[in-house]
């Protein structure tokens, strides 16, 4: 089976949850085929660079998948008539990167940074 990363861009109108489920969909449908999603990363709702059929921002998710070629092009038939999905991008890959992808982990990293900075509650005065 071959290693693809596939990046999926789903409309603003749509819910965290909505997209959650949309990723559950296209699990069940690779592993159906007899594919497996290695990782799925919900990046959340981010801004867009340039409109897409008129929406500024959309849900980004990140799938690693592990899965023999007509199953992806299936899924990508799927999403191409899907009206949620404004884009959607599958690149095959020498080996998947189970790591958590930089856009978590500078999120994470900017929430560990606020949770270090010494609070109002923590300051000591001297009367």
């Amino acid at each position: 089976m071959a290693l693809y990363e596939h990046v999926l861009i789903a409309r603003q109108d749509i819910s965290a949850q909505q997209a959650e489920t949309l990723n559950e969909e296209l699990k069940a449908l690779i592993e159906g085929a007899g594919g497996h999603i290695a990782k799925i990363e919900y990046w959340g709702l981010r801004n867009l660079t340039y409109r897409i059929k008129k929406n500024r921002k959309g849900h980004y998710s990140l799938l690693a998948i592990d899965a023999p070629a007509p199953a992806v092009k299936e899924m990508e038939r799927q999403l191409s008539i899907n009206e949620d999905v404004l884009r959607y991008m599958t690149v095959k890959v020498d080996e998947l990167d189970l790591e958590l992808s930089p856009i978590l982990a500078r999120r994470d990293r900017e929430r560990s940074e606020r949770d270090d900075r010494p609070r109002f509650d923590d300051l000591e005065v001297e009367v």
